[in-house]
């Protein structure tokens, strides 16, 4: 029962927040906020990611392939798929639910415990589209910027590892990066990226926003809502793979 009660507060919120802004001059101001703190912000730690990522898969790859039957570009290709089908947006997006969901979660949290979403109500603004809005928005525009990027990163620590490793040559883990290319799994990886998005952003939403109490409720709120959103991103993930590559 408590579980469907949390699926139809949710449901409640997310009707208000989906509405149309009633100034869309605020709502694109607030939007360029949102894209440059949850999206420009998390550009770093992408990229720092990314690189040793795939840096590490190529350095494994290379040691555990030990049979001559296998060709050395195989590092390369392996390298290339494990990143563009699952790395840059699943894992990726886990991540994200850690830096970007705590973000808005204790944010907002933090806005309810100090009534500051109250004075917005008694003022007539509907707060969850004014505050939520632009957040799921913002996320859902820059995500998918943070995964080409994360694939660039990813491929081009595998590149670094070949570079240093006595096991691969550039060449050979250039033709694997090259071999038999399926453009698909970038639009893949970006819609599944875009959905997941709006999970991290909805769900962290709707844990700050629910927020009863003071400061502990909300430190207890945006981790309740990294733990959801991920064990949504994993459960969608499944649901997705099986719906666009089966």
């Amino acid at each position: 029962m408590k579980s469907l009660q949390k699926l139809g507060e949710y449901s409640s919120l997310m009707l208000r927040t989906l509405a149309i802004p009633d100034r869309w001059s605020m709502y694109f101001k607030q939007l360029i906020k949102e894209i440059y703190k949850l999206g420009v912000d998390s550009l770093w730690i992408v990229i720092i990611i990314s690189l040793f990522i795939g840096f590490v898969i190529a350095i494994q790859i290379s040691l555990n392939i030990s049979s001559p039957l296998i060709p050395k570009f195989t590092i390369g290709y392996v390298t290339r798929e494990t990143i563009l089908l699952e790395f840059s947006s699943s894992i990726m997006s886990l991540i994200l639910a850690g830096k970007v969901g705590s973000n808005i979660a204790s944010e907002i949290g933090t806005m309810r415990v100090t009534e500051q979403i109250d004075a917005l109500e008694i003022m007539g603004v509907n707060s969850a589209n004014y505050l939520i809005l632009p957040k799921i928005t913002g996320l859902m525009i820059f995500i998918p910027v943070l995964v080409i990027f994360s694939m660039f990163c990813g491929i081009g620590g595998g590149y670094i590892a070949a570079l240093t490793s006595n096991s691969l040559s550039v060449g050979e883990y250039e033709f694997g990066i090259q071999y038999w290319f399926t453009p698909f799994y970038i639009t893949y990886s970006i819609v599944k990226s875009v959905v997941f998005a709006f999970i991290i952003a909805s769900v962290a939403a709707y844990f700050g926003y629910n927020v009863k109490g003071g400061a502990l409720e909300v430190g207890k709120a945006s981790t309740n809502s990294v733990v959801m959103s991920s064990v949504l991103i994993l459960l969608i993930d499944v649901l997705i793979t099986n719906l666009m590559l089966t």
